[in-house]
């Protein structure tokens, strides 16, 4: 899952900042910039840093517009697939973002005072702070995502709108696996859309769309095809049969009355134990998802939920 970037808690650099004294630092600060300028692969919008350049290159740049720290090492073959993922990406951006490489052998106290447990490592700087940050290869279709929610935060939170010549910020692409989903979706495959999502939980549990997406759908297979009268009805009658509970809070919530089929739930959970305690708890925990933590009868539910549980 990729990481929300947020000015709540962000990390100062300023202790990265290196004092000028003098000429001598101030032409060593211009050579470093003139190094990185003109090494492997640089351009306007990657460049190669250093720690004698980091204050002029990256703290006082992302007053202006985001930087990205590529921190890599020559010895490192993860380093060497996500690099060029990334160059590829600064250009495609067009000025939105600048990608500075960080050589970690060569700049060791600049990756000490960066916090650098492994490599690679990508960190997000704006406005000389800290923003964001993940560690090891990502897939290409998440890089986009999160340099995208780096760039909205950016505009958003610092009013940095980027270079009057950037290119348009394109939009983030869907994960290949939730694509596929939506796909037979619109073929109404209940099953292959489930399949499609089990698929990226299974590499990305935490992926909260998807997540919220199979409860839909799963929500959906159930109730297919089903008599809605019949079902509830049948719960009516036998109030102590947890699969009963459970097919009707389905009908109830597949017919826009989340409110009742939580409820519903909760009831079950109350008067059951043992497995069928269970059932009709992870149901609820299902439906939260497929809600979302933003619809009002979600809160005070997972609190009575735990109040009947603990």
């Amino acid at each position: 899952m990729r990481p929300s970037f947020s000015t709540a808690g962000v990390v100062d650099l300023s202790a990265l900042k290196k004092p000028a004294s003098g000429a001598g630092a101030r032409a060593g600060s211009a050579a470093g910039s003139a190094a990185a300028a003109s090494s492997s692969g640089a351009s306007e919008h990657v460049i190669d840093v250093t720690e004698a350049d980091f204050q002029a290159s990256v703290i006082e740049r992302s007053l202006q517009v985001p930087v990205v720290l590529d921190l890599w090492a020559e010895w490192c073959e993860p380093c060497k697939q996500l690099s060029p993922v990334l160059e590829r990406l600064a250009e495609e951006f067009g000025g939105r973002f600048v990608l500075a490489k960080v050589d970690t052998d060569a700049n060791p106290r600049l990756a000490q005072m960066l916090g650098v447990q492994g490599i690679p490592a990508v960190k997000a700087v704006a406005q000389g702070q800290l923003v964001g940050e993940f560690t090891g290869v990502q897939p290409e279709p998440q890089l986009r995502a999160w340099l995208t929610d780096l760039i909205t935060m950016a505009e958003t939170e610092f009013g940095m709108t980027g270079p009057d010549d950037a290119a348009p910020l394109p939009p983030a692409p869907l994960d290949p696996l939730l694509e596929a989903a939506y796909t037979a979706l619109e073929s109404d495959d209940l099953d292959g859309a489930a399949q499609a999502l089990h698929n990226l939980l299974s590499d990305q549990p935490a992926h909260a769309e998807a997540k919220a997406m199979l409860a839909q759908v799963e929500l959906l297979r159930r109730t297919v095809g089903v008599d809605p009268a019949g079902v509830l009805a049948a719960a009516q009658e036998a109030p102590e049969d947890v699969e009963a509970q459970c097919a009707a809070a389905d009908v109830l919530l597949a017919s826009g009355r989340p409110e009742d089929a939580v409820a519903l739930l909760l009831d079950a959970v109350r008067a059951a134990s043992g497995t069928d305690r269970d059932r009709a708890r992870l149901l609820l925990i299902d439906y939260f998802e497929l809600l979302g933590p933003e619809h009002p009868v979600v809160p005070k539910s997972r609190q009575r939920l735990a109040a009947l549980l603990f």
